[in-house]
């Protein structure tokens, strides 16, 4: 049987989406215990969510979680990537991995006979989009025809949020500074996905009116904190005010991966008031992550 590794968004078929979904919905009853063996947690990059949304899934599926820090392997300096995940197949019924580079998970899938599971890439976050989406799909119920926009910069988590939203029949709009928006290829791309439009503009209000839902993410991550002023001068007319979500459609929510800055990419006032679902957002990571997990796991 061909083992199945979630990667990116892109890895599902639209049907294969919608089973996560339903699946994140189901009791953990109901899902029985389909992970009775461990799953390694590897960590290059420390999280909060990440990590407690992974053990507790895990944990809820009947498995046992091993968190392992990224010094502990030592990917490529103690040992080969090859090395350590054909090691770890042998004492675990899954590996998930957060990283710096996205090739690393790429070479673990290459030779895994288990899933492997990508917790956060330089390239993709597909355990957060699964996570935005279901915020969405409870707040709005049916998603087809509604509009996401993002104000910042294209990156991991704008690319798995662009293409779980087109996978789910939404529009896209990507508000970015010149130098930080996604290639004319990268739309050509998303817009494949789905019957929604893909547009990407220099100016947030432009992308932000009529939108359904604003997201956006710190504009410094891990890894990039030489560059913390040079980033906020650049990004600078990219904070998500009360005064942008003003041109967002009634109702419209605001959504953010956290951790959050407040007077920098989003205003206090807008993460912290009626329009936020950030905290609902952060919890929605483990019941994703459940479903993924589950589904990986056979379940149907």
């Amino acid at each position: 049987m061909t083992v199945r590794h979630l990667l990116n968004i892109v890895d599902l078929s639209v049907d294969e989406l919608a089973l996560i979904g339903d699946l994140s919905d189901r009791s953990i009853d109901d899902l029985g215990r389909p992970l009775a063996g461990g799953v390694a947690l590897i960590f290059e990059k420390p999280s909060n969510r990440t990590r407690q949304s992974m053990e507790m899934a895990v944990v809820q599926l009947g498995g046992h979680p091993v968190y392992t820090r990224g010094e502990e392997v030592g990917l490529d300096t103690r040992e080969s990537v090859e090395d350590v995940i054909q090691i770890l197949e042998g004492y675990h019924v899954m590996v998930a991995a957060r990283v710096f580079s996205h090739g690393v998970v790429d070479r673990m899938a290459a030779l895994s006979t288990v899933p492997v599971i990508n917790m956060l890439s330089d390239w993709s976050h597909p355990l957060q989009a699964l996570a935005d989406v279901r915020t969405m799909r409870h707040e709005f119920g049916a998603l087809s025809g509604r509009s996401v926009a993002w104000v910042g910069d294209y990156n991991n988590v704008a690319r798995s949020l662009g293409e779980v939203c087109m996978m789910s029949g939404m529009s896209v709009r990507f508000a970015c500074p010149d130098g930080f928006q996604p290639s004319r290829a990268e739309c050509d791309r998303l817009s494949q996905l789905g019957p929604g439009d893909v547009a990407s503009t220099d100016d947030p209000a432009e992308a932000v009116t009529g939108a359904d839902a604003v997201h956006t993410d710190t504009w410094v991550s891990m890894g990039q904190e030489d560059e913390v002023e040079e980033r906020r001068n650049i990004f600078a007319d990219y904070s998500v005010t009360d005064g942008l979500m003003s041109l967002a459609a009634d109702g419209a929510i605001f959504m953010h991966c956290l951790p959050a800055y407040r007077g920098y990419e989003v205003a206090a006032s807008v993460i912290d008031g009626p329009a936020s679902r950030v905290i609902r957002q952060g919890h929605d990571r483990m019941h994703a992550a459940r479903g993924a997990l589950a589904f990986l796991g056979g379940v149907r």
